[in-house]
């Protein structure tokens, strides 16, 4: 059973107290290694996305071995995608910024219909915090990981049931999972996701990663960092491609399983 994953660290403000000795690098890593393990365990497929981050983050929180802080709203923490192959479709999981893409729809009934657009998924609740953007520190630590307002991985097991979470069928022809860096196209700069996705197909995400570059370059992001880590994988019927766009030092990661009879290829 094929899967792919991004997750990426979210970055904290300098003179934040986050009350964790490890920073975000590391738990962006570990939980990585928990996520893969338990997405290739054998009974992996008797349990949803969500059950399965939330035994990666209880993992995650034995990691912390008792010199941490695990109540302080500001320990480091992640956003994630998650996207697996199952009999009938596709599975899929969005916890934060990050971005789920499906292809526009191939299969049309009617002749004389016209194709949907590409579908994005993604979990918007950090953009309607009250106020509205710019958000104040105090505004965030608050709403972080608590009903009402935006969830994240960290500390937070009930996080992974609060996520954005669904199942396509029949399985789609690929998929696309984006950092909130890799969809700046779509988000910040006026391109739909069908031409998002039109772009994965026909040059690749390390062509959309250049673009969003030079997108950042010619006009910075009206919110947020004028570059930020940026992740794409996209996965088709023929083969999973990733592509990573780093700051420094870099805090997001990417990992995949293609089904069998694929290829993988990354650009890491």
């Amino acid at each position: 059973m094929g899967w792919a994953c991004v997750i990426d660290g979210a970055t904290q403000p300098a003179g934040v107290v986050t009350g964790c000795q490890h920073g975000v690098a590391w738990l962006v890593q570990r939980l990585r290694t928990h996520v893969r393990r338990y997405l290739d365990a054998p009974d992996a497929g008797r349990r949803s996305l969500a059950e399965l981050l939330a035994a990666a983050i209880v993992e995650l929180r034995a990691d912390h071995a008792g010199r941490c802080d695990l109540t302080n709203p500001d320990t480091p923490s992640a956003t994630v995608a998650l996207a697996r192959g199952t009999d009938r479709g596709l599975e899929y999981l969005v916890l934060g910024d990050a971005v789920v893409l499906l292809p526009p729809t191939t299969s049309i009934p009617a002749p004389e219909r016209s194709p949907e657009p590409a579908r994005a998924i993604t979990d918007d609740r950090v953009e309607r915090l009250p106020g509205g953007r710019p958000y104040s520190r105090d505004l965030v630590r608050s709403h972080r990981n608590v009903t009402g307002g935006f969830w994240v991985a960290s500390t937070a097991v009930q996080a992974a049931f609060a996520a954005q979470r669904g199942h396509v069928e029949p399985r789609p022809s690929g998929f696309a999972l984006l950092t909130d860096g890799g969809a700046r196209l779509a988000t910040q700069y006026g391109y739909s996701w069908s031409q998002v996705w039109a772009m994965l197909e026909g040059q690749g995400p390390a062509h959309l990663l250049d673009l969003v570059r030079a997108a950042e370059q010619a006009d910075p992001p009206t919110h947020g960092k004028r570059h930020d880590d940026a992740t794409v994988v996209h996965v088709s019927t023929r083969d999973v491609v990733a592509a990573i766009s780093p700051v420094t030092p870099p805090q997001a990661s990417a990992a995949s399983r293609p089904p069998r009879g694929t290829q993988r290829h990354p650009r890491c």
